[in-house]
């Protein structure tokens, strides 16, 4: 990666780290995936139960293949087809998951279809790990939710056998289509629960 966009992230992650800080949220700034991989699992001990949604983030750092290899319970999300198995992740000990933007004063905004994603963050897993690469910081909690309803929902679609308008058109239309992929918004600004919510920041472009 470029020098000049290294430093830019290094103090932006600062920032942002601090800001989550006061929302009861800890952050963290890896300079790497590798890095990032190991803050990830210095928080996920051996023998955890571990559910994940469709973190594109946690595959690019690794984590997804060692979780599934290593000495974890491993919720897989492919194989939760049936509501039993869905419901199994509510009680892991680490959910894992990135954010579809997040803001510079540390608010998380992600977007969901069936809303497991967002229910396991909002409550369930004792502890919540987000992968989270420094394209997706915005400037505010505007700009951060439209990044999520016209970056990450519109690339998300092109990976699922729906129907919508933003996967045709590549911009979201506020669609009301039976397919759409933004049912549920979830923007989180403050955690209640001291040490649940943890948010590693990437030196890279990951996910969407």
């Amino acid at each position: 990666m470029n020098l000049y966009i290294k430093e830019r992230n290094e103090l932006l992650a600062k920032q942002v780290i601090t800001h989550l800080q006061k929302r009861n949220m800890t952050g963290y700034y890896a300079s790497s995936k590798e890095e990032a991989l190991q803050i990830a699992l210095r928080l996920i001990p051996e023998g955890s139960c571990v559910a994940m949604g469709g973190c594109e983030s946690a595959r690019e750092i690794g984590l997804t293949d060692t979780l599934k290899n290593g000495h974890y319970t491993f919720i897989d999300r492919q194989r939760m087809v049936k509501r039993e198995g869905l419901l199994a992740g509510y009680g892991a000990d680490v959910f894992i998951a990135s954010v579809n933007a997040m803001s510079s004063d540390g608010v998380l905004v992600n977007i969901d279809g069936n809303a497991n994603r967002v229910s396991y963050i909002a409550q369930g897993p004792k502890k919540v790990i987000f992968i989270v690469g420094m394209q997706k910081i915005c400037s505010d909690v505007d700009q951060a939710m439209k990044r999520a309803r016209n970056v990450a929902a519109p690339i998300n679609a092109q990976r699922f056998d729906v129907q919508t308008p933003c996967k045709k058109t590549g911009s979201c239309l506020n669609c009301l289509s039976p397919d759409t992929l933004c049912c549920q918004f979830l923007i989180t600004r403050y955690s209640r629960h001291q040490n649940r919510i943890h948010v590693i920041l990437v030196n890279d472009h990951l996910g969407f």
